[in-house]
């Protein structure tokens, strides 16, 4: 083998060694109830994720700030910030003065259900360990005497969330944390925390952990118990994880914090029967579907998946955010869809319980635009060759969808549009919402009779019958 040739070896084969370490582990389930409310679950396409807390109160991000690690998300603030321990004391503090009296789930509900939604996905632990439900483990808790809110009718946060949604025919998502940076048997009150991780050596401490696992285990069996209808129970933390996962060992990832999801997993299918079961980022058999954070990828992925993402730029409420327009939050859905998958979008209430009111208007035009083009999204599949310019495409029944993602908010649709050829027999093409515009086409072009008079739009939506 000559240099060059030896060269361009190399090259492929570290090309494809980075491929495959960048290849994400899909194990299909086998439940067969499972398997059927996954598949329905991919036509949901839309839902809501609600990161909230006592953090609320400081408009700072949820929980990292207890972190010390030396990352841009785990900085302190304020006041307290020179001093951790301090930090600490007076950010569990916030358990007392939180009293989110304009809590109206009702109103979240309607919102979320005019722009379009079909589940919710509820934070009822984040790694802070505050139970925005009435666990009986803890008293660190909404529901807490310690709580001024304890003493109001709809003090259960994450219950009356899950009823108000219900009512609405969402399915509903329980939000849950697998670290907890409160309980003393994750984070020992023996020693300082260090990062992330136990701050104990399990080898070392393995009663401490043994009790760590009773206790995450007994919170979410209450959830699946005590909270009716769990759709989706979606686990946060992936470094929470046993250590023979070796092919995915990082520098975050300590110990071997085995907390047996296989049982947590087999319970929650026996508690709730067809429950999709979601550990994030934990290659095993446990993440029914994989969920990308505050990215789209590239292309088709061939296994079910779900991209989460904020509304704003922070998962949490934060003073003064700036939010995403409408028409990028829209072909944001689009392009997502295309590419078999579902989004779920991120909004934050503040402290005293309400969303920003940029927020209504972000879900109310979105609502405004899925009534129009909703055909496009829900129940749909992708089909190649999934884009081409500035359009993409779905697919349902004798349907397919081009959907123009359009390059300005003052742009309206061309006259003529150049498509690929589908290589199917096309009967007839017509823009949604607008039925009495004439469509010409052939296997690569359509023609647009009077396009120049047409309101502008994010995404403009041409229905091709086959």
């Amino acid at each position: 083998m000559n240099k060059l040739s030896l060269l361009l070896f190399s090259i492929a084969l570290l090309t494809l060694k980075s491929l495959f370490a960048q290849e994400q582990v899909y194990i299909a389930p086998t439940d067969s109830l499972v398997k059927i409310n996954l598949k329905q679950w991919q036509g949901y396409k839309f839902g809501l994720l609600m990161h909230w807390g006592t953090y609320s109160q400081w408009g700072i991000v949820e929980s990292w700030s207890l972190c010390p690690e030396d990352e841009d998300w785990c900085q302190r603030k304020g006041p307290y910030a020179s001093d951790y321990f301090e930090y600490k004391k007076k950010y569990e503090d916030l358990q007392h003065s939180f009293n989110p009296t304009h809590f109206n789930p009702e109103k979240w509900a309607s919102a979320a259900a005019y722009a379009g939604m079909k589940y919710i996905v509820f934070t009822t632990k984040h790694h802070d360990g505050f139970c925005m439900f009435d666990t009986k483990l803890t008293d660190y808790k909404i529901t807490s005497s310690q709580c001024a809110f304890s003493t109001n009718p709809k003090a259960n946060i994450a219950d009356e969330v899950f009823k108000a949604f219900r009512k609405k025919n969402f399915k509903i998502g329980a939000y849950f944390s697998k670290p907890d940076w409160h309980c003393e048997n994750y984070w020992s009150p023996y020693f300082p925390p260090l990062d992330r991780n136990p701050n104990y050596a399990i080898k070392k401490h393995p009663e401490w952990w043994k009790n760590y696992k009773k206790y995450t285990q007994g919170q979410i069996d209450e959830l699946l118990s005590n909270y009716g209808r769990i759709d989706i129970l979606w686990l946060d933390g992936g470094w929470v994880r046993p250590d023979s996962l070796d092919h995915y060992k990082s520098a975050k990832i300590k110990n071997n914090q085995d907390i047996d999801m296989d049982a947590i997993a087999t319970n929650a299918i026996a508690k709730q029967p067809g429950i999709i079961v979601v550990d994030r980022d934990v290659p095993s058999k446990n993440q029914n579907y994989l969920t990308p954070e505050q990215k789209l990828p590239d292309t088709l992925l061939p296994y079910p998946w779900e991209t989460c993402m904020t509304m704003a730029t922070s998962w949490s409420w934060v003073p003064s955010d700036t939010y995403k327009s409408s028409t990028e939050l829209i072909q944001t859905l689009c392009k997502i869809v295309s590419r078999g998958g579902n989004f779920l979008l991120n909004v934050a209430p503040n402290a005293e319980g309400e969303l920003d009111s940029i927020a209504y208007v972000r879900l109310k035009e979105i609502g405004d635009w899925m009534r129009i083009n909703g055909d496009a999204i829900y129940e749909t599949e992708p089909i190649f060759p999934y884009s081409y310019h500035n359009m993409v495409f779905t697919k349902k029944k004798s349907h397919i969808y081009l959907i123009v993602l359009q390059t300005s908010d003052s742009a309206v649709i061309p006259t003529e549009i150049n498509i690929p050829n589908f290589k199917c027999k096309i009967k007839a093409a017509h823009l949604l919402g607008e039925n009495k515009l004439h469509l010409k086409i052939s296997d690569t072009k359509l023609i647009i009779d009077k396009a120049s008079t047409l309101k502008s739009s994010p995404a403009f939506v041409i229905q091709l019958d086959l």
